[in-house]
């Protein structure tokens, strides 16, 4: 029995407000979360509302290239 490609892939949610306004401008780290989704129900590029420890506040994040 032949397998195709598993549905479920590991994708990097980062915040989108850190990126724009470097807000942190001491330090360059930036607000990620690791995360699962599923290929054939979300073909498109996730985007979830996550707090931001460096923004202090809740934003958006959105899904990034590996």
């Amino acid at each position: 029995m032949a397998k195709g490609k598993n549905a479920r892939v590991r994708i990097i949610l980062q915040c989108t407000s850190c990126v724009r306004n470097s807000v942190n401008k001491k330090s360059t780290v930036i607000s990620r979360y690791i995360t699962q989704k599923n290929r054939h129900n979300t073909p498109s590029r996730l985007e979830l509302r996550k707090f931001c420890p460096y923004c202090y506040k809740h934003t958006i994040h959105g899904e990034i290239k590996k």
